[in-house]
């Protein structure tokens, strides 16, 4: 079942947030681990970016 982002994350402050999802994969075992974070709205594309 999937996760749903929390609506109560702008709820505070005037920014808003994305929650970013990456797969990295484990240079021992070549397994995919996935790591969530929150971040603003303004930097995703930033962050997509490092990853490519």
């Amino acid at each position: 079942m999937a996760k749903k982002v929390v609506a109560t994350l702008q709820k505070g402050t005037k920014k808003s947030f994305a929650k970013v999802i990456k797969s990295v994969r484990s240079p021992k075992t070549g397994a995919y681990t996935f790591r969530e974070s929150i971040v603003p709205t303004e930097s995703v594309k930033e962050i997509f970016a490092k990853q490519a």
